[in-house]
């Protein structure tokens, strides 16, 4: 049975929360994946994962009820199918700055008539044996997410999010406040406009707005504000986080345990 469980619960209007892997390791996301969020994004645009790694990474994912997602280097067919056929349920597509862009992230998530991805027999389908099934089904079940995340997206939000079979319009703050030229300013009227042009975009089209958040205070007032499908953070800054914290800790106390 081929059934994206984060596309059921966006169904229902409820928040999908999730973290990206930036580090190819699978043990990491098992690690990860055993605190039971409801998906794990793999990065392959700024990442390293590659080839058979990242099939490792999504199988470490097997026997939870994390979802796995994969955000493609670019807006091509070929990376979006092969990102597809090692597993993942969906796709995040960087740059969708037009509607032909986001009609070319559709079309190459799905398969014909509504779209373009080749028929094969992969690890997605257990190599062909549930190929029928699976060919039947995914248009249905592919979950397909937009970055919005330039000064030129955001003119064409509206038209983009009215694209079918676009699901997501995801925010990334860090990309979208550069592109402003209000780098990290998230506070800028600027950028506070942006966000709520995507948003408004969004509900308008009966479509889930995203953002990548750095906490979980963030996350959930994005939440709150509006934003269904939330990223917190990746593997590598939670890591990072926790050693920042465990060391100042730790540095704080050395002094007064110290043998005199």
């Amino acid at each position: 049975m081929i059934e994206n469980a984060v596309k059921r619960k966006l169904a229902q209007g409820l928040p999908v929360v999730g973290h990206w892997i930036s580090l190819p390791s699978p043990s990491v996301v098992e690690i990860m994946a055993g605190f039971g969020m409801d998906w794990l994004l793999i990065d392959t645009e700024h990442g390293p994962a590659s080839g058979e790694r990242v099939e490792d990474l999504i199988r470490a994912m097997q026997g939870t009820s994390v979802t796995p997602f994969m955000r493609v280097a670019r807006n091509d067919p070929a990376l979006i199918k092969q990102a597809l056929d090692r597993g993942a349920f969906g796709v995040l597509v960087p740059l969708v700055n037009t509607v032909d862009d986001a009609r070319a992230a559709v079309a190459g998530a799905k398969y014909p008539p509504d779209g373009i991805r080749g028929v094969a027999g992969t690890r997605a389908n257990r190599y062909g044996a549930d190929l029928p099934e699976y060919f039947a089904a995914w248009n249905r079940e592919v979950l397909v997410a937009v970055q919005i995340e330039t000064a030129e997206a955001v003119r064409n939000v509206e038209a983009i999010a009215a694209v079918p079979g676009i699901d997501v319009l995801y925010i990334g703050p860090n990309d979208l406040s550069a592109s402003l030229s209000q780098f990290r300013r998230f506070d800028a009227p600027e950028f506070r406009r942006a966000v709520d042009a995507i948003l408004q975009a969004a509900k308008r089209a009966g479509v889930t707005a995203g953002y990548h958040t750095a906490s979980v205070e963030e996350a959930l007032e994005r939440v709150e504000q509006g934003f269904r499908f939330v990223g917190l953070s990746t593997d590598a800054r939670l890591l990072a986080a926790i050693m920042g914290t465990t060391w100042e800790r730790l540095r704080q106390g050395l002094p007064s345990r110290a043998p005199r």
